[in-house]
């Protein structure tokens, strides 16, 4: 019972885990990575490369999106002072972008995941995403062009102080037509700037990691009494950015520009949450100069392609590669990606099957030891059967059938409790963590806000016909020496 509701439980969240994980890469990567291996000015004619694959494979292939990548620095202020992060950033096609990847479900504003755009909205911005033990982000309710334009009124105030404290600091020149130093400490003339409450930049959709400041594992919610997880941003929609990155030609001159935060995503995968920033792909190949100079069209660095649904990714990817010149082409699914990654998750599943295994054996040397106690103490019970004329098979029997009921009967149990504990698990997982007064599943290390759980059958079934048979095999000696019991030895002693 206890072996079997184990392995269920661990086979449920590991498949979980890895189901969530497979989910939330493919969501980023997409299902086939068509790029050259020259990823800084990448390649040109994506149009004639985009009817190529059709060509070859378009009966597997549901759409294609393009997009630039390329390291960069994401930097901002946090009161006052610069804060930067290294940061991979990718320009996106907004239109065909959220048709093969799942980035517009990572997105807090419910009209970006339903329609992805690069402009800013309103309001509207989840404060709390979902899941038991989701965090609370109180600061998104701010977010969008209320808070912009609140921040534009607050830097303009300061800029009148700062301008009010130079005149009467310094007295008033003609030089009025003097050129701005834009390396200056002061603020430029109000002349010089675009208005920030009525306008944006080019958005930005930057990943949560960078715009989290610190995670409250311990607040208090003061409506229920509760623990909650708050997370407290630095960063919100409606701030301003700047990037800087390398330009596509053989200098790689550094490139800046300035950017609004139109949106954060959330993958949970901390990997891509902290890296990962996405612009327009227009915007990034101007400002990076990703022209090729002898057709003139604009270069890129990847076509991410989603298969049709029940398309065997393998099978796509390998047609593309009989077709295109592997000295010029990588074309990667997102598996071989990862593949690290996820020979190491389904080493460490097979390895806890391994060891949980031991748990069938200590249950399986109970049952023999057992039985082979009753068989000793029975010697005279089994030479009156045999007696009254009970063959060798017939006992044989009695023992091989007490042990496929013990099997049945505990496999049925353990089949109750596991599919129990797993449909609970998240309720079982919040009394303990009350119990034992800690998180016994922080999200910040597992990047998961519920425990994932996924039962398959097949190993369900698997675990229970190896636990029935277990119990069997353990009974087959113990019958065996009841089975060549003597009557008449055992009744004369």
């Amino acid at each position: 019972m206890l072996g079997v509701a184990t392995m269920i439980v661990v086979n449920a969240v590991m498949l979980g885990f890895t189901s969530e994980m497979k989910d939330r890469i493919n969501g980023i990567l997409a299902d086939v990575i068509f790029q050259q291996y020259d990823l800084n000015k990448g390649f040109p004619g994506y149009e004639y490369h985009r009817a190529t694959i059709l060509e070859v494979a378009g009966d597997l292939i549901e759409e294609l999106t393009p997009t630039v990548v390329t390291p960069g620095m994401l930097i901002y202020k946090v009161d006052g002072v610069p804060a930067s992060f290294q940061v991979d950033i990718v320009g996106i096609d907004v239109l065909t972008q959220g048709k093969v990847s799942k980035i517009a479900e990572y997105l807090q504003h419910p009209d970006n995941r339903a329609n992805l755009s690069f402009d800013l909205r309103d309001d509207g911005y989840d404060v709390q995403g979902s899941g038991i033990r989701a965090p609370i982000r109180k600061d998104m309710g701010y977010a969008g062009w209320g808070y912009r334009r609140w921040r534009a009124a607050q830097l303009k105030f300061q800029q009148r102080q700062f301008q009010a404290q130079q005149q009467v600091s310094e007295p008033a020149t003609d030089d009025t037509d003097q050129a701005y130093d834009p390396f200056s400490s002061s603020p430029p003339p109000e002349s010089m700037l675009f208005d920030p409450a009525k306008e944006q930049h080019t958005g930005i959709i930057a990943g949560i990691g960078v715009a989290v400041r610190y995670r409250d594992t311990e607040a208090i919610d003061p409506e229920t009494g509760r623990k909650i997880v708050e997370d407290h941003l630095m960063l919100l929609p409606g701030d301003d950015v700047m990037l800087a990155f390398p330009t596509a030609d053989l200098s790689l001159k550094l490139q800046n520009d300035s950017f609004t935060v139109v949106d954060l995503y959330e993958s949970k995968m901390a990997e891509y949450d902290r890296k990962l920033v996405f612009v327009p792909i227009e915007k990034l190949q101007y400002l990076r100069g990703m022209v090729d100079a002898d057709s003139g069209q604009y270069t890129i660095t990847q076509i991410l392609i989603k298969a049709k649904p029940g398309v065997d990714i393998n099978e796509l990817r390998d047609r593309l590669r009989g077709f295109f010149p592997p000295e010029l082409y990588s074309i990667k699914t997102w598996r071989d990606e990862q593949v690290d990654l996820m020979n190491a998750i389904l080493t460490e599943l097979a390895m806890l099957n391994v060891l949980l295994f031991l748990i069938f054996a200590v249950a399986g040397f109970g049952i023999f030891a057992i039985f082979y106690m009753i068989v000793t103490e029975k010697q005279k019970d089994i030479g009156i059967l045999k007696a009254l004329g009970a063959g060798s098979g017939g006992v044989m029997q009695i023992f091989l059938y007490y042990s496929l009921l013990l099997g049945i009967v505990g496999s049925a149990l353990g089949l109750t409790g596991g599919l129990l504990f797993v449909k609970y698990i998240k309720e079982i997982a919040m009394v303990l963590s009350y119990i034992m007064q800690r998180e016994i599943f922080p999200p910040e290390i597992y990047s998961f806000y519920e425990i994932p759980t996924v039962v398959d059958v097949q190993t369900v079934v698997g675990i229970i016909i190896g636990a029935i048979l277990i119990a069997v095999v353990s009974g087959v000696l113990p019958a065996l020496r009841a089975a060549k019991v003597h009557p008449v030895e055992t009744l004369r002693s």
